[in-house]
């Protein structure tokens, strides 16, 4: 060993760096697989039957959303922002489910392309 090399740089160069590094791509591992486990707990426990259900929901800006949750036998609209939910509606009565759209009127561009690939008119 020449003699201005302390002994702790000398140990790095010696076999130090390589453990170090092993040692860090081990914590990387088990960081990312405690994450992948988390994620999928969380998956599994979310998907569990239970009194609170999300019916529908609609993305209305970049972090708002307007859910339709049911809990329990009573259906509620709610509307989701960064750091806050607020009630928007509480239903009486469980909401109808989504009904057709409207049909094209006759001669429009809609009902015509709609014939033209073989979709056949309105009812």
């Amino acid at each position: 060993m020449p003699p201005n090399v302390p002994p702790a740089a000398a140990d790095m160069a010696a076999g130090g760096l390589p453990s170090m590094l092993g040692s860090l791509i081990l914590v990387l591992a088990l960081i990312f697989a405690l994450a992948w486990l988390l994620r999928r707990v969380q998956t599994v426990r979310g998907s569990a039957p239970g009194l609170l259900r999300v019916r529908a929901g609609l993305q209305v800006g970049p972090k708002e959303r307007v859910l339709l949750i049911q809990a329990g036998d009573r259906h509620l609209l709610i509307g989701v922002a960064a750091g806050q939910v607020s009630t928007l509606h509480v239903f009486a009565q469980p909401p109808a489910a989504a009904e057709a759209p409207p049909a094209a009127p006759p001669g429009s561009f809609a009902e015509r392309l709609r014939q033209a690939l073989g979709g056949g008119g309105a009812p």
